[in-house]
């Protein structure tokens, strides 16, 4: 059993990473029938690394949540030659500040190609497959082990020198050749017929029977890694190699390139190669080779200072501008939208487009009626150039903002100092409560598994939801009755929104809509304050000593809670039992590790780095993901990596948890 395992894994690496198959497709189905008849006589012995568990288990009634280890970042990105100067000129800079230099002066990259695919995360413990997750919100994902299985490429063991834990980060794409043949199978059983090769994998991927994966060409491609207890490598290709030696499949289309010369030569020599390739691309990315040197860079946001992405050029087409309408958002902006006659750009059918504002229509001229050029790059919202003139049809008509909601009816109104105009309804607009409560649901606020955007519009139209905290007096049996909705699905989510009761202050904070408050706000505001009353509370004086809020931000802030509609729901919150749990100690508590930033490696033994990072902040600390000279302390657990080593060469104090436990003055 053992031998045709390790054979038929030989083969399908052959096969679908290597494109060089041994043998043909009978011996390889001649094997498979053979290892399912011993598995069929000895059932015991059936594991979930074998080739038969790839076919695929029973339908999911949906989607676990995943938290990574490591966030998912995503890539800033570059889209001319100066943009990329600037980039590598921005790197060379820090690292020959930092020492870090080579001698003529030019950093080493990795340049990659940019698959147009979906990102996920693949865990392996002790060399066997356990655990896949899409990227999400980069801090939470979709966990799609089942579906991650079937994907021949994807080892479910590991070969070679494997360490205890290694997440991999890459892409599961589908080859063009691949996709025509899934449509041509698709239209002929008269089901849906897929736009692109993306949309495909992502719709392959995320079917909740994963035996419907099973039967999809889906291929996976490795780039880079999450958490690891072991770093193995020094730089980023060797890293890659690394990969490749443990049957992980790793594009071969990459180089290690010197400079801005040559990261700009390998993205012309992509741009000629492009057509041949078997599977879609839409830019290369950039990285220093360098490890330490990464580290020294760091991140900034949700992207890394020491990586970017180089897009190739924006796609472009031309269409009829057949009508302007216009959209209300959760904060009573009304945006006009651009309804266009489907044009295909970008590798996708584009129907709509955005038209940012009043002013951007005017600036552009752009009219009912006009022929008008419509650009999209990536996955960048379609957007409207402007008009070809010399098309401009005689009743072309102008576009005027409505005066009164197309929702509600009430006003719409523009300040003097914006841009955009608003409808004054507040959550009286349907549309307003609608978009508010979705947004207060999504991942990055309360993260209401099974509260769909369809479910929301139906509670918003009854009328039973007319605020946030009715969600929270929702039964199980009323929800049954609606539209799409069983028992199961009903329990499931009154299961979710009980969850949801006890969120992070800073999450609750950005679920409350607060205008010019996001997630990064949110939670500054809750370290600072400790309580959704001490922020409703708080004057001007008091908010604006708040890491990053302005005078237009403490102003957004003042006039939200000084609406009592906006009191109500956070009382009524309370009533329905949502309380916040604070992320760290509030105003005027202890500070002893106030002005002192810390770097955390490698896993502690009580601890997790969220509870560690929440404890450190909460004595005024800051928590930075690359060591430097101002790093005042490195918290090193087992397993510590790079960033220790760093910590030694710069002779930055190291500690390791009992360490932190007596800076804090914890127990």
């Amino acid at each position: 059993m053992d031998e045709l395992r390790a054979e038929i894994a030989r083969h399908n690496h052959r096969y679908y990473v290597l494109d060089a198959p041994l043998i043909s497709d009978a011996e390889y189905d001649r094997l498979m029938t053979e290892l399912q008849a011993i598995e069929a006589a000895n059932p015991d012995f059936i594991t979930p690394d074998s080739p038969t568990q790839r076919v695929g288990a029973q339908p999911l009634a949906a989607f676990n949540s995943v938290r990574h280890a490591v966030p998912m970042r995503s890539l800033a990105n570059a889209f001319d030659p100066e943009e990329v100067r600037a980039f590598d000129k921005r790197v060379a800079d820090t690292l020959a500040g930092a020492g870090l230099a080579d001698a003529d002066g030019q950093v080493e990259y990795v340049a990659e190609l940019k698959f147009d695919g979906l990102a996920v995360s693949i865990r392996y413990e002790n060399g066997r497959y356990v655990q896949a997750a899409t990227r999400g919100d980069g801090q939470t994902g979709e966990d799609i082990t089942a579906n991650i299985r079937t994907l021949r490429s994807v080892p479910l063991r590991l070969s070679g020198d494997y360490p205890q834990v290694l997440e991999v980060r890459g892409e599961v794409l589908m080859n063009r050749r691949d996709f025509e043949r899934l449509n041509e199978a698709q239209q002929q059983r008269g089901e849906k017929i897929f736009v692109n090769p993306r949309n495909a994998a992502a719709g392959s991927l995320r079917q909740l029977d994963p035996r419907i994966t099973a039967r999809r060409p889906l291929r996976f491609f490795a780039y880079g890694w999450g958490e690891i207890t072991d770093m193995p490598r020094s730089h980023h290709a060797a890293m890659l190699d690394w990969l490749g030696e443990l049957s992980l499949p790793v594009n071969t289309f990459r180089e290690v390139v010197k400079g801005v010369d040559g990261l700009l030569a390998f993205y012309e020599r992509t741009g000629i190669a492009r057509v041949d390739l078997p599977f879609d691309i839409d830019g290369v990315v950039y990285k220093v080779n360098s490890l330490a040197a990464q580290d020294v860079l760091g991140y900034v946001a949700r992207a890394p200072r020491f990586a970017t992405a180089h897009k190739f050029p924006a796609q472009e087409e031309t269409t009829t501008l057949l009508d302007i309408e216009v959209q209300v958002g959760r904060t009573g902006a009304i945006t006009p939208v651009a309804r266009l006659k489907p044009v295909f750009v970008g590798g996708v059918t584009v129907t709509n487009a955005t038209l940012h504002n009043e002013d951007e229509i005017r600036r552009k001229d752009v009219r009912i009626g006009d022929t008008v050029v419509v650009r999209r790059a990536g996955d960048v919202i379609p957007e409207v150039v402007g008009p070809v003139l010399e098309l401009r049809p005689a009743d072309a008509a102008l576009f005027q903002m409505p005066t009164h909601c197309p929702v509600c009816g009430s006003a719409v109104e523009r300040l003097e100092d914006e841009a955009i105009s608003r409808c004054t309804g507040g959550l009286f607009c349907a549309a307003q409560r609608k978009q508010s409560i979705s947004h207060a649901a999504g991942r990055k606020a309360l993260d209401i598994e099974g509260l769909g955007e369809k479910l929301v519009d139906q509670l918003v139209e009854s009328g039973r939801v007319k605020s946030l905290a009715d969600l929270f007096t929702l039964t199980a049996e009323e929800l049954a009755a609606y539209e799409r909705m069983g028992e199961k699905s009903a329990t499931n989510l009154v299961a979710a929104l009980d969850r949801a009761r006890q969120p992070e202050l800073g999450r609750l904070l950005y679920a409350l809509g607060i205008r010019h408050v996001g997630e990064t706000t949110a939670r500054d505001l809750a370290r600072h304050f400790g309580s959704v009353e001490a922020v409703m509370n708080a004057d001007e004086e008091a908010l604006l000593t708040v890491n990053e809020v302005g005078p237009v931000v403490a102003a957004s802030i003042q006039h939200f809670f000084a609406e009592p509609h906006n009191r109500e729901v956070v009382a009524a919150l309370a009533a329905a039992g949502v309380h916040a749990r604070a992320e760290v100690a509030r105003s005027g508590a202890s500070q002893l590790l106030a002005g002192k930033t810390f770097v955390l490696t490698g896993s502690m033994p009580n601890w997790t780095r969220d509870e560690a990072t929440r404890h450190i902040l909460a004595a005024g600390g800051k928590v930075s993901g690359s060591v430097s000279r101002k790093t005042a302390y490195v918290v090193a657990g087992e397993e510590a990596g790079s960033k220790l080593t760093k910590a030694k060469e710069l002779g930055v104090a190291v500690v390791d948890e009992e360490g932190l436990k007596a800076l804090l003055g914890v127990a």
